[in-house]
């Protein structure tokens, strides 16, 4: 990795917040965290504030490349989103870094309109899946519809006025039919989901990939070891929450006594998550614009930023 990252301690990165104000509130976070997540105002100035003072220089850098285009081409080019792609394995805290940036980017004067997709919506449907015998691969790279998230891609950076994502729903496990979040010409797209920094696979002549429209692409990063123990106490948590709803897909869960629903999880990860990271997603983390390794307490330790 040497050469191609600058590397910063969580001291020297959060140097960086310069003078950018802190624009959330702890009532804010507590409806941005995720389930066991310890995110507090400290984590956010250390480092989400540093993070949002570069993506608002690049945005700004890019937005006025578009207007030079433009100029020298005498037309008036569409509203081009910026879009930041954020990846890393199930239960390293993606939705909850994301759902937190979004909500302070959107807090910034040049860019108000930030919009949050995840590729969860482009999983195909369960029955999809139980078609072809890959029920128990959801997550991994074969169980996306690429080819719908490469279109939805296409037509955002083609400026089209709106779009419609499809929605996924961690209760019933499954696509939600007829149901859509729909996205207008956003300052700034965050895209998150695990394989979003996926290449094809050797002998896959695929000519286009999800990372080729991400302007910045951000990995959340962390020891297998931590990142299971997050997972299993993640699954307990949901075991006494989420999964007693009578429609959760994973209602029989409920009813484990604490050390079967720890066995469960942690049969879960070797089989199905930790082996994804391995293959699929740990692979792609070297072709990040940004690394952030957290520490076992989920506090952000290094930063690693790649040179332009």
């Amino acid at each position: 990795m040497g050469e191609r990252y600058v590397n910063f301690d969580r001291q020297q990165w959060a140097d960086l917040r310069a003078a950018t104000p802190m624009t959330l509130r702890e009532a804010d976070l507590e409806d941005l965290r995720g389930i066991n997540e310890r995110i507090d105002l400290d984590e956010v100035a250390a480092v989400y504030l540093p993070l949002t003072r570069l993506l608002n220089l690049y945005v700004s850098a890019t937005q006025n490349l578009h207007k030079v285009s433009a100029t020298f081409l005498g037309t008036l080019s569409p509203k081009v989103p910026y879009v930041i792609g954020v990846a890393g394995s199930v239960a390293v805290g993606k939705s909850t870094f994301a759902r937190i940036l979004q909500a302070l980017l959107a807090r910034w004067p040049d860019h108000p309109k930030v919009d949050l997709i995840t590729t969860d919506g482009f999983l195909h449907p369960n029955h999809v899946l139980e078609e072809r015998g890959i029920m128990n691969r959801k997550g991994f790279p074969e169980s996306y519809d690429t080819r719908a998230l490469l279109k939805f891609l296409r037509d955002l950076k083609s400026g089209q006025p709106s779009l419609d994502a499809p929605v996924y729903s961690h209760v019933v496990y499954d696509i939600v039919e007829g149901e859509s979040v729909t996205v207008c010409q956003p300052d700034i797209l965050i895209l998150e989901g695990l394989n979003v920094l996926q290449v094809g696979a050797p002998g896959n002549e695929a000519t286009e990939f999800v990372s080729d429209y991400f302007d910045f692409s951000i990995y959340i990063d962390a020891l297998e070891a931590d990142i299971e123990n997050w997972y299993v106490n993640r699954f307990l948590s949901l075991c006494e929450s989420v999964f007693q709803d009578p429609n959760s897909f994973f209602q029989h869960f409920a009813q484990l006594s604490r050390d079967e629903a720890t066995a469960t999880a942690r049969g879960i990860w070797q089989g199905i998550n930790g082996l994804n990271l391995k293959e699929n997603i740990e692979p792609t983390r070297d072709r990040a614009s940004l690394i952030l390794r957290k520490g076992e307490d989920h506090r952000v330790s290094e930063v690693r930023l790649r040179k332009l």
